[in-house]
């Protein structure tokens, strides 16, 4: 089957792969891999990605299974994109500077995670619906706390979150219902209403950063 056949390509953009999986090389020119590009592609054991790839697209990545290491990660380029190992408390490799969107989304078997220093993005609804999650510490170095990275995460009691975070997106800690303790000492986020939603019971400690913002606060406690 020629290139043409098997990649989608768009002005140096590569859509979609319809390949058989296999050793991968993508064709020189291409200078970004779109939004889902290889996603599904349970037969994709390898990819060979040209040094003009500037940009790897949200999910580009997902449901490759054979493409994740030892541990059930897929990592490609540095971006985790999928986790299907068996949960518990996980080490994300040195390297990664990512976790993409999904990526651990529903694993309700994931208790805990340690996320390395090289990681500067947790994107949109990384760690959503990961029930048995109970605390998180971010490295110094994450700027982007994404829309409901941690949504979800029902049995999530603490969180330190670092000062070199800028961004945290709407109902990124919305329904952790058990959240009590969250360390921002020296934070320049700014929090919207929307950060942690109806569902949480915050410290008293954030009650002057956000009080305005939720004037139905009490010793606390956040309630509809």
């Amino acid at each position: 089957m020629s290139d043409s056949n098997v990649f989608v390509i768009e002005n140096g953009v590569l859509k979609k792969y319809r390949g058989k999986g296999g050793d991968v090389v993508i064709p020189d020119g291409v200078t970004e891999i779109g939004d889902w590009a290889f996603s599904g592609c349970a037969k994709l054991k390898s990819v060979t990605i040209p040094d003009g790839v500037t940009k790897i697209g949200e999910r580009a990545f997902s449901g490759c299974e054979k493409l994740a290491d030892g541990e059930g990660m897929v990592v490609v380029e540095g971006i985790l994109f999928d986790y299907s190992g068996p949960g518990g408390d996980v080490v994300i490799p040195d390297g990664v500077t990512k976790i993409g969107e999904w990526a651990f989304s529903g694993c309700t078997s994931l208790t805990g995670v340690t996320i390395p220093g090289s990681v500067t993005s947790i994107d949109n609804w990384a760690f959503f619906g990961c029930t048995s999650l109970t605390g998180v510490t971010i490295p110094g170095g994450v700027t982007k706390i994404g829309e409901g990275a941690f949504l979800g995460c029902q049995k999530l009691k603490s969180v330190t979150i670092p000062d070199s975070v800028t961004e945290i997106g709407n109902w990124a800690f919305s329904d952790c219902v058990k959240l009590k303790s969250i360390s921002m000492a020296g934070s320049k986020a700014k929090l919207t209403k929307d950060v942690f939603g109806y569902y949480c019971s915050l410290p008293t400690g954030l009650v002057s950063q956000i009080g305005a913002l939720y004037p139905h606060m009490a010793d606390g406690a956040l309630k509809q």
